[in-house]
C-alpha cells in the first residue's frame, strides 16, 4: 500500500498525526479539557471519557456511559536558521528554513461502559507519538560541498488504538490495565546533491514504511474523599518495527527489510483536589524514559545498520492548574506546564528539542447536565538552542534551532 493509501486509511480512522510539541516526538493533545489545563490531573480528574488515554482505572469513577470526541489543529512553528560548516576559507552559511514543520488536524475518541459497581470497559482511539520536518531545501544553498546525510525530511506517526478495564476494588482504590495497538508509518529521506553543480543526486536515506506493534497501560486510583483524589499510570511502549521500503547506505544504497524505531515508557502521578464548591487545583509530574530512544536500526538481508544515534536522556515535565466552575453553564480552567528537553551529548537538526513552556486555558459550556462542549487554547514556547551534529560528509555543522506552536481544541462530551 502506497504513502498515499496509508494516510488515507489513517485520516478516516480519525487518526492521523503530526509534527509534536513535547519533548523529543511526545505529543500532548489528547483532549481539549487537557489542553485547557495543561494536561494537570489528568490521570485522575475524569470529567469525562478522555480520562482513558492516560489512566484506565479511572474509568472506575463512572457510573454512566461517557463518550468523547475531539480535535486539535496544532500550529507549527519550527525555524532552523544559520546552518553552516566550516571550511578552509570560513564559515560556509547553507541557510535557513523558517517553515520546517506543517500544521496539522489531530483527532481523537474515547468511550468508556461501566459493566455494574465493579467493573467499566472502554475503547479509545488517539496518538502519544509524532514527529515531522522538511529541511532538504538547505540542499540547494549552491555550497560546493553539502552535507546531504543531515539535510532531508523526517516523518514518525503513530496511532494508537487502546482497549482498556477498570477494577474497582473498594470505596478508595481503583486499578486498570489496558491493551495499546499501535499503527505507525515511517519516512526518512536524504538525499541531494553532495557535489553542488554536479548534477548527480546521491540517496543515503529513503525509508517509507508502516507497521504494527502492541503496548500497554497499567493505572491506579485512590480516592482519599470525593473532593480528593490521587492517580498514577505506567504506559509500557514497545520498540517500532515497520518494513516497506528500507534503504541506507553510502556509497552503495543497501535493501533492508525493517527500520526499528525504539518508543519510551511513560510513568505518570496526578493529583485533584476540590478547595470548594467553585475552586479546584490539580498537577501531574511525568517521566519518559527517552534514555530508550538510541537508535534507529534497520535489520534484513544485509548485515544490521545504525541509521542514526540520537542516545537522548530520560525527561519529566511538571504541570499545575486550576478550574473555576462559573456557573451550571460555564466552567473554566487554565494551566501551566515545564516540559524538559531530552537532548544530550547528540543533537539533531531534524528533531529539534528544548526545554518548553506551555500557557494554557480553557473552558467548558454545558449544553444540559449529560452534555458539554469543551474548547481548549494552549500556547507552546520553546528556547534557541545552538545544534552541533556531525556529519560524514563536512564534517561538524552548527545550526540554530527553535519549536513554538498554538493549539486550538475542541471537544464534545456526552454521559448516556
Amino acid at each position: 500500500m502506497d504513502k498515499r493509501k496509508l494516510s488515507l486509511v489513517a485520516i478516516s480512522a480519525s487518526l492521523l498525526t503530526g509534527q509534536s510539541l513535547a519533548a523529543g516526538f511526545q505529543l500532548n493533545s489528547q483532549s481539549a479539557t487537557g489542553i485547557g489545563r495543561a494536561f494537570s490531573g489528568d490521570a485522575v480528574i475524569a470529567d469525562n471519557a478522555s480520562v482513558l488515554s492516560r489512566n484506565p482505572a479511572a474509568m472506575a469513577m463512572f457510573d454512566r456511559k461517557a463518550l468523547s470526541l475531539g480535535l486539535t489543529y496544532a500550529d507549527v512553528d519550527v525555524t532552523i536558521k544559520d546552518v553552516n560548516y566550516n571550511t578552509l576559507g570560513g564559515p560556509l552559511n547553507l541557510g535557513s528554513e523558517n517553515d520546517a514543520a506543517d500544521n496539522k488536524v489531530i483527532p481523537n475518541i474515547y468511550y468508556i461502559h461501566p459493566i455494574n459497581d465493579s467493573f467499566a470497559v472502554g475503547v479509545g482511539a488517539f496518538s502519544n507519538f509524532g514527529t515531522g520536518t522538511d529541511i532538504s531545501s538547505l540542499n540547494n544553498s549552491g555550497a560546493s560541498v553539502t552535507p546531504v546525510d543531515l539535510l532531508g525530511e523526517t516523518e514518525i506517526i503513530t496511532s494508537n488504538f487502546n482497549a482498556s478495564v477498570s477494577y474497582r476494588i473498594n470505596q478508595q482504590f481503583s486499578i486498570g490495565a489496558g491493551l495499546d495497538l499501535i499503527y505507525g508509518e515511517g519516512k526518512l529521506k536524504r538525499q541531494g546533491e553532495i557535489f553542488g553543480g554536479s548534477d548527480v543526486q546521491s540517496t543515503m536515506v529513503d525509508v517509507e514504511a508502516d507497521g504494527w506493534a502492541v503496548g500497554g497501560i497499567l493505572g491506579a486510583t485512590y480516592e482519599i474523599n470525593d473532593k480528593n483524589r490521587l492517580g498514577m499510570s505506567y504506559r509500557i511502549s514497545p520498540t517500532f518495527k515497520a518494513d516497506g521500503n528500507v534503504k541506507f547506505g553510502f556509497p552503495s544504497l543497501n535493501t533492508y527489510d525493517e527500520i526499528h524505531i525504539p518508543l519510551p515508557n511513560i510513568f505518570q502521578i496526578a493529583g485533584y483536589h476540590e478547595l470548594s464548591p467553585s475552586w479546584a487545583v490539580h498537577y501531574t509530574a511525568q517521566h519518559t524514559s527517552w534514555g530508550d530512544f538510541e537508535h534507529i536500526t534497520v535489520t534484513g538481508s544485509n548485515p544490521d545498520a545504525t541509521v542514526k544515534s540520537y542516545q537522548w536522556k530520560n525527561s519529566w515535565l511538571f504541570s499545575v492548574g486550576g478550574t473555576y466552575t462559573i456557573n451550571q453553564n460555564w466552567t473554566a480552567r487554565a494551566g501551566y506546564m515545564h516540559d524538559k528537553g531530552v537532548v544530550d551529548e547528540i543533537s539533531s537538526l531534524s528533531i529539534p528539542d528544548s526545554d518548553r513552556n506551555w500557557y494554557t486555558a480553557g473552558a467548558s459550556y454545558h449544553l444540559n447536565k449529560n452534555s458539554s462542549i469543551d474548547f481548549g487554547l494552549a500556547f507552546v514556547r520553546g528556547e534557541d538552542v545552538e545544534v552541533r551534529e556531525t556529519s560524514a560528509i563536512v564534517g561538524e555543522v552548527i545550526g540554530h534551532t527553535r519549536s513554538d506552536a498554538v493549539y486550538y481544541s475542541m471537544q464534545y462530551s456526552h454521559l448516556f
